[in-house]
């Protein structure tokens, strides 16, 4: 059995916990749409699967700055958000999203983004785990990451 068996196996206890959060992401900077976007490019890893009295779910979010800058597109509707002039009176498009990609031009507030999704990625893995413990879940859980 492989590590990633495991995540399939819980996608109940992620169901209930996607409804518990909903007023953590509503009191966020993010959209729902957004939110959704940023869980795809977050996975769980089980830190210390072999002890399920000190293991700890963690949320991987190596990925999140690859998706940052589609965020505010996903908002504004088409296909990853088109490429219409920004709101801030820059020309948009092309040129800004690969600047922005690359960490240049005036997306200051992409950092403390990051961090934010970064903080509720975790705040998320936590609820997670509770929720799986509070259903005599998480030993067995923690066994199939184990190997």
């Amino acid at each position: 059995m492989t590590d990633d068996d495991w995540t399939g196996r819980i996608a109940g206890e992620r169901m209930t916990v996607d409804k518990q959060f909903t007023d953590r992401v509503e009191a966020s900077s993010f959209s729902s749409q957004q939110w959704g976007l940023v869980m795809t490019a977050v996975e769980f890893d089980i830190e210390g699967p072999e002890d399920p009295e000190t293991a700890t779910l963690v949320a991987d979010t190596s990925k999140l700055p690859s998706i940052m800058p589609e965020l505010d597109k996903v908002d504004q509707g088409g296909p990853m958000g088109g490429s219409g002039p920004s709101d801030d009176g820059g020309s948009g498009g092309l040129l800004d999203g690969v600047k922005s990609a690359l960490g240049l031009g005036g997306g200051s507030g992409d950092g403390d983004r990051t961090e934010e999704a970064e903080q509720l990625a975790q705040a998320y893995a936590d609820e997670l785990q509770e929720e799986l413990q509070a259903n005599g879940r998480w030993g067995s859980v923690c066994e199939q990451a184990d190997g």
